[in-house]
């Protein structure tokens, strides 16, 4: 082989070389990023490297707490229309037992959540009806509005019929509000909740490589976040348990439910604050800035709106103000955001 031959074949062999290195590099640069080994900690430290034992948590007290689901809000003639359904003279009481039996099959009027509540005679408390317990009384109610619109005729008349059902059930007679009264006050509720209804959202996009589902949970997971129940979403938990989620964090839920999740390239996640549904108190909103900016640093992304347009601390400001004045104006209404009555009306 001539001197030109091999100076030939050493230049090919560099530059495929090169070319393989290259390539090799832009593939990891591109991948998706994967979640890493958490460091270890003290406590983690003098059971590492062994198998578990019996002594290691059987005695110990769990350290969390399941949910516990907060009483059904009692119906209030503020957001629900009431029939009052009063018993015949020669009734005394009825029975919890009774009472559920009655009930009709579906508990909704239309797009509107249709309740009944007995007076317990013991608690002398309104309630749902409940086994082993005693009533004197009854009154079933129709929601004026929620997100899906207000209360209309055809769901009024729906609430007529399910409401004499269960009175004819238990040997009641209802009284009914005025249907049309009703509907005008539902069309109002329905047109304040409709111009006060805030649900706000970021999106985290990724300046450089996508983000795999591990990495995203796992840097969510740092500000608290949790799984939730479907595919793609993690929650940022209320203080006070069973109430809706104070964030939600979505990501596509595709992508979470790949055969292999790790090689899911996922360019941006969104962050959603439900304003209506969390109390003030919580300072959601700025809870849902330091989410969003300490995910945006942490993954090397950028804080943008739905657009794609970067959000401006200012503009951030902006919202912030805003949503104090819709937090007073909710309260004035007796709608305060977090409020029972609130997340009803909000639904």
């Amino acid at each position: 082989m001539s001197n030109l031959q091999l100076g030939l074949a050493i230049a090919g062999g560099v530059v495929l070389a090169g070319v393989v290195a290259h390539s090799a590099w832009t593939s990891r640069r591109n991948a998706p990023r994967q979640a890493q080994p958490e460091p270890a900690t003290d406590d983690t430290l003098p059971t590492a490297g062994r198998e578990p034992t019996l002594s290691d948590n059987a005695l110990e007290t769990p350290a969390f707490t399941l949910p516990q689901a907060p009483r059904r809000p009692a119906m209030d003639s503020l957001i629900d229309v009431i029939a009052t359904v009063a018993l015949d003279p020669s009734v005394t009481a009825v029975s919890g037992e009774a009472a559920l039996a009655a009930l009709p099959s579906t508990r909704r009027a239309g797009t509107k959540p249709f309740s009944v509540e007995g007076y317990n005679l013991v608690t002398l408390v309104w309630e749902a009806p409940g086994l082993g317990q005693r009533y004197g009384g009854f009154q079933a109610g129709v929601q004026l509005a929620n997100r899906s619109g207000a209360l209309n005729e055809i769901e009024y008349s729906e609430f007529v019929v399910k409401t004499q059902a269960f009175a004819d059930a238990i040997n009641a007679t209802p009284e009914f509000p005025e249907m049309l009264d009703e509907v005008a006050r539902a069309r109002e509720l329905d047109q304040f909740a409709s111009a006060h209804d805030a649900q706000l959202g970021f999106t985290i996009r990724a300046r450089n490589a996508s983000w795999s589902p591990g990495y995203i949970q796992q840097n969510a997971a740092r500000l608290g976040f949790v799984q939730g129940v479907i595919p793609g979403r993690l929650v940022l938990p209320c203080s006070v348990d069973g109430l809706p989620p104070l964030l939600v964090l979505s990501f596509d839920s595709q992508a979470a439910l790949a055969e292999d999740p790790a090689q899911s390239a996922i360019r941006d996640i969104s962050l959603h604050l439900d304003v209506a549904q969390v109390d003030r108190a919580e300072q959601p909103f700025e809870r849902m800035r330091e989410a969003a900016s300490a995910l945006a640093q942490a993954m090397e992304g950028v804080v943008t709106d739905d657009n794609g347009q970067p959000l401006a601390a200012q503009t951030m400001d902006v919202i912030g103000t805003e949503l104090q004045t819709l937090y007073d104006t909710l309260e004035q209404r007796d709608l305060a955001a977090g409020s029972p009555l609130a997340r009803r009306l909000f639904s």
